[in-house]
């Protein structure tokens, strides 16, 4: 396991149960305060995450074959995937050289 997965798979982790909460919240909202700001708070793992699949799409178009799939997992992961790929690509380019 390299140095920077020890960070991307409890991260993955966390950013799963954050969602998870947030759309539990829509579901069956909770007490008070707390669905208020799990409401702001989706809107803006919403608005952040579709800012990152922009970012994956510019970066990493001309130097990985991409698919939906591909998109979906930095929509649903973010910056975690951001650094996936980064680190896919790095060694692709060490390979290569």
């Amino acid at each position: 396991m390299t140095f920077i997965n020890f960070f991307i798979i409890p991260g993955k982790a966390i950013t799963l149960f954050a969602w998870l909460l947030m759309t539990y919240n829509l579901i069956q909202p909770f007490e008070g305060n707390l669905a208020v700001i799990l409401y702001i708070l989706f809107a803006v793992t919403l608005f952040m995450h579709g800012f990152q699949v922009v970012i994956f799409h510019t970066l990493f178009k001309s130097q990985l074959t991409l698919r939906k799939s591909d998109y979906l997992n930095v929509f649903a992961f973010g910056i975690f995937s951001l650094l996936s790929y980064r680190q896919q690509t790095l060694l692709s380019v060490n390979k290569g050289k």
